[in-house]
């Protein structure tokens, strides 16, 4: 073997200790609510991104709200969206899943976000039909466009 192959090999892992180290760095920054991330982490354990601040009032549990969405899986396989359909949805904040209700709850009208919501806040041990499993974390990308009933 020659030696720059050698030399290459010997820093392979080297390189992979620092990649992983990354990524742990990232992970832990988002689980933490690091300002610098741009996420942040509420007591449940919902992740919020703010991806556009808007400036209308937030919604409360009892609101009729009108949005756009998109739910997916960790591996990005999206299972609904109202984009797919080309229209907003209109839903009542109290009757969604728990993390999707508290995400809207934290939002202002006209923002924009991502949350990640762990399996206790969706659908739990239980799943929900064939594509969310037991246990799963969901990714939401929420625009919410008005508060449609108070």
């Amino acid at each position: 073997m020659s030696k720059a192959i050698n030399q290459a090999s010997a820093r392979r892992p080297l390189t992979l200790i620092a990649a992983s180290l990354a990524i742990a760095t990232l992970a832990a920054a988002a689980a933490c609510g690091d300002a610098n991330s741009g996420i942040t982490t509420t007591e449940s354990g919902l992740q919020i991104e703010t991806l556009r601040e808007g400036d209308g009032p937030s919604p409360t549990a009892t609101d009729r709200v009108r949005i756009h969405y998109r739910g997916m899986l960790t591996d990005s396989t999206q299972f609904d969206s109202s984009y797919d359909l080309g229209e907003p949805t209109e839903r009542n904040v109290d009757r969604l899943i728990a993390g999707f209700s508290e995400a809207l709850q934290l939002m202002s009208v006209g923002s924009h976000a991502r949350v990640t919501i762990p399996p206790e806040l969706a659908y739990g041990e239980t799943g929900y039909g064939d594509v969310i499993g037991p246990n799963e974390t969901l990714i939401f990308e929420i625009e919410l466009l008005d508060i449609v009933e108070r």
